[in-house]
Formats: structure tokens, C-alpha cells, sequence
């Protein structure tokens, strides 16, 4: 059974503002593009570090994968590529996290445990 993307946008006030995108339910090809606009929506609006709170997400496919590789890239300037992370994910379910460490995409994009661990890091770059 198909679970829509639900994806809920907060702002903390760390050194630098982190947008965090909390989302939930199915990050795949049906829902790419939601998670793409928004963003793009939240990038557009000045957002330049980006926290991905996956705690509520039950699947993963390669299409999602992709859009957060996209994300990346978006939020990333070519010149700062593996010096300072601007996305970060955290909380992920323990079958999302064997997907993304099986695929080696975490190997760019560092995991937190949790929200606190990871905005923590956003105050030491």
C-alpha cells in the first residue's frame, strides 16, 4: 500500500538558520516532485542549510534518492562540495538507513541520530 509524502517545514535558529524538512510516508517517484518544489520553494526564499528529519518515513526508492541528490546539489556550491555540508539528514528508520549506507549515499551527506545531534553540528562549521 502507497503512503503520500507528507512533509512539514520548521526553521531553527542555530549559528547559521537551518530549514528542516520533517517527512513522512513514501519518498518516491509519485512524490519527487513535491519534495524537489519544496525545496526549491524554501532555497528560493534564502534557506541555505537543510536538515532532513526522516523519522516518519516508512520507504525509499531510487527516485527518492535522486531527489535528494538533487537537493544537494541545489543547496551545495560547487566550490564548497566536501568541505562544509549544507544538507543533512537525521532520524532515519533503521531499514532506510541500511538502504542509504547499502548504496554508499551516505558517503556525502552526513547522518544524525537525531534532530538535536545533528543541528548541534550546523553551529561548527
Amino acid at each position: 500500500m502507497h503512503e503520500n509524502l507528507t512533509l512539514n517545514v520548521e526553521q531553527k535558529g542555530t549559528r547559521v538558520p537551518v530549514t528542516i524538512f520533517h517527512i513522512g510516508g513514501w519518498l518516491d517517484a509519485q512524490s519527487e516532485a513535491q519534495f524537489l518544489e519544496a525545496a526549491r520553494t524554501a532555497y528560493e526564499g534564502g534557506a541555505r542549510y537543510l536538515l532532513v528529519d526522516m523519522h516518519d518515513l516508512d520507504t525509499i526508492t531510487s527516485a527518492g534518492m535522486r531527489a535528494i541528490q538533487k537537493v544537494y546539489q541545489m543547496f551545495t556550491p560547487k566550490e564548497e562540495q566536501f568541505k562544509v555540508a549544507r544538507v543533512k539528514l537525521c532520524n532515519a528508520p533503521p531499514q532506510i538507513y541500511n538502504v542509504l549506507g547499502i548504496t554508499g549515499f551516505l558517503q556525502n551527506l552526513p547522518m544524525y541520530e537525531s534532530l538535536d545531534d545533528a543541528l548541534v553540528t550546523f553551529n561548527q562549521e
